[in-house]
């Protein structure tokens, strides 16, 4: 366990990578916003240069954390029987995990949401004697049922909702499509637990919709996987459980302020995955808005941000947009600046430097188009588009062969036959299991980040 004392309480840093050059006439500039946070969890304590720290905390006190787990129950976990064992075997690991003095409490999912522990809508305080008695009511789990992700999600808002914590985290497993509520009745439900908490969604099997569970993890802004084999969830619950309670900074927001004539075309999230931010932003007074970033522990994230300038002369330059990091005072009083960054664009009549792309820049994009182009892939294989996919899926090996994504690359040959992965030559592979497309299909939008 770390010790959360004053010295370790995360500092942030901004750096942005552009170029600033726009030729006569340029109107787009694009800049890498690279935020890090350390000395929060495992540095050690070692602040950044120039950074910005978090509010202190008493000497030797965590962040005050809570953890709602939500454990589908409906009746196909009884398919195979061992699914059902597996998941409360990695419920009670994920609540091994749990850090001491950490609320907690366990949801069983079908098409209701039922409290398993501790129940009465209440969270329990995690120590010896309650994270026993929170194994002991696992037992009682059993699978029947359907699949109402969002009831599960309202339940946990609610439960989170009560605990006076600094950090409001979910895990949710699934193994089916979420068949018993409509739609739109989950997008509501996303919609109402966006920026109450986070949440890590995880699909077991291959029987669940990965769209659903990838549109749970980006509206709360936390990580979306597949475990295809029920005997990896405990290892997989473990390693959620463990960065949950590495994380030290809640509701951190990207605030862009832009000059008068500038206009935002977008803000995504880039690496470790892509989450476009664009549609999230929150006016924050005068020609600036507040993007969501979630909670933070130690670590680096990428954004790459889009701005339109005002058309200027040679010579001319101007800021095009400031980027700071803000976190807001619980008590309703003015919010901190944690960092700040400046993105420019100066007019030069020099080809040269005008037309050329920032490295950063340019990887980004290329990642964001490799995520695009494998979602498409897939879709054409799925309606029987088997040429649209082989086009799709042939750029896709290309942009991760040329970035050097190899996990993307290996995953790809799993649904491809490469024949030339610099030109994205490729042919379907007549058969491919239906994890392998799931795999991939979940995991295309992580990232990886560009070579120094």
């Amino acid at each position: 366990m770390a010790n959360f004392s004053k010295s370790n309480v995360p500092q942030f840093s901004v750096e942005v990578y552009q170029n600033e050059y726009l030729p006569e006439g340029g109107r787009e500039v694009n800049a890498i916003v690279t935020v890090t946070s350390t000395g929060g969890g495992t540095t050690g304590g070692v602040p950044l240069s120039g950074a910005a720290a978090a509010p202190s905390r008493v000497p030797g006190q965590a962040p005050g954390a809570a953890v709602v787990i939500m454990v589908d129950c409906s009746g196909s976990m009884d398919y195979p029987p061992t699914k059902m064992r597996h998941a409360r075997d990695a419920t009670a690991a994920a609540i091994d995990t749990l850090r001491e003095g950490t609320s907690f409490a366990v949801v069983g999912g079908t098409h209701v949401a039922k409290e398993v522990y501790p129940g009465n809508g209440r969270l329990a305080v995690a120590d010896a004697r309650t994270k026993a008695r929170a194994k002991e009511a696992l037992r009682a789990l059993s699978a029947g049922g359907g699949t109402a992700i969002g009831t599960w999600l309202r339940l946990a808002d609610r439960l989170l909702g009560a605990a006076d914590v600094e950090i409001r985290h979910g895990i949710l497993l699934t193994d089916g499509r979420n068949e018993h509520e409509a739609p739109e009745d989950l997008r509501a439900a996303l919609e109402s637990c966006a920026g109450r908490f986070t949440c890590d969604a995880r699909g077991v099997g291959t029987d669940w919709e990965v769209k659903e569970v990838t549109a749970v993890a980006a509206a709360l802004l936390g990580t979306a996987d597949i475990v295809a084999d029920p005997a990896g969830l405990a290892a997989d619950f473990t390693q959620m459980m463990e960065n949950a309670m590495g994380k030290e900074v809640a509701d951190v927001a990207l605030r862009l302020w832009t000059p008068v004539g500038v206009e935002i075309k977008f803000v995504k999230q880039v690496a470790p995955t892509v989450v476009d931010l664009t549609g999230r932003r929150t006016t924050a007074g005068p020609r600036a808005g507040d993007y969501p970033t979630g909670s933070w522990g130690d670590e680096s994230r990428d954004y790459h941000v889009c701005v339109q300038v005002p058309e200027a002369g040679i010579g001319q330059e101007m800021l095009a947009s400031r980027v700071s990091l803000i976190l807001p005072d619980p008590a309703g009083g003015a919010p901190q600046t944690l960092s700040q960054g400046l993105v420019r664009a100066v007019w030069t009549e020099d080809m040269v430097a005008s037309t050329s792309i920032n490295p950063q820049v340019a990887h980004y994009t290329g990642q964001a188009e490799l995520a695009q182009v494998i979602q498409q892939g897939l879709d054409a294989r799925k309606s029987g588009d088997f040429d649209g996919a082989t086009a799709k899926l042939g750029r896709a090996v290309q942009l991760a062969s040329a970035s050097g994504n190899e996990e993307t690359a290996k995953l790809l040959s799993k649904v491809v036959d490469v024949v030339d992965a610099a030109t994205g030559t490729v042919r379907l592979k007549a058969k491919v299991a239906e994890a392998d497309s799931m795999t991939l299909e979940t995991r295309s939008t992580k990232t990886v980040r560009v070579k120094k």
